[in-house]
């Protein structure tokens, strides 16, 4: 929590920005995909402390690896809609019951739900960048694809985890 809270301070401070290369668009998408960015983070560091499964640790270190650089690549993009969805609900984002679930599991149990929520959080980021990835704004669409292709890879791997587990 304190991460997505600085996250969006860090939001509104990039909002003083007002001359931006980004449009509407882009800046929309990058309001919204730095805080659910961060609850990915947030997710894999309870993973890294609540798994036991070297595929999930391995996957929670790459997501954390990966996201990250594109938070700090998206906050640089400043523009008027930087912190303006900070209290809406975006595609994807587990809410603080299901945190506090995660956090509270272990074993095979916390691996299941750690794998189907980091599912339904991808889904969510891959249904947002696609509001980007035509974009005129050449990094934008950049990464809006390279989110979209990294995350439908992983959902692919975590489906595969979970059918494992259940093996």
């Amino acid at each position: 929590m304190r991460r997505l809270i600085l996250g969006l301070v860090l939001l509104l401070l990039a909002a003083c920005s007002t001359d931006s290369e980004f449009t509407m668009d882009d800046q929309m998408f990058a309001a919204m995909m730095v805080p659910h960015h961060e609850q990915a983070i947030v997710m894999s560091e309870i993973a890294l402390e609540n798994s036991t499964n070297p595929e999930i640790l391995k996957l929670a270190n790459e997501i954390k690896s990966a996201q990250q650089p594109e938070i700090d690549q998206m906050l640089r993009w400043g523009g008027s809609m930087m912190g303006s969805h900070a209290g809406h609900q975006m595609a994807g984002m587990l809410s603080d019951a299901e945190i506090e679930e995660l956090k509270q599991s272990s074993g095979i149990e916390f691996d299941r739900k750690f794998l189907l929520g980091m599912i339904k959080h991808h889904e969510g980021a891959i249904e947002m960048a696609e509001m980007v990835i035509d974009s005129p704004t050449k990094a934008a669409a950049e990464l809006g694809k390279a989110i979209t292709i990294t995350q439908q890879q992983e959902i692919k791997l975590m489906q595969e985890l979970l059918v494992a587990l259940s093996g």
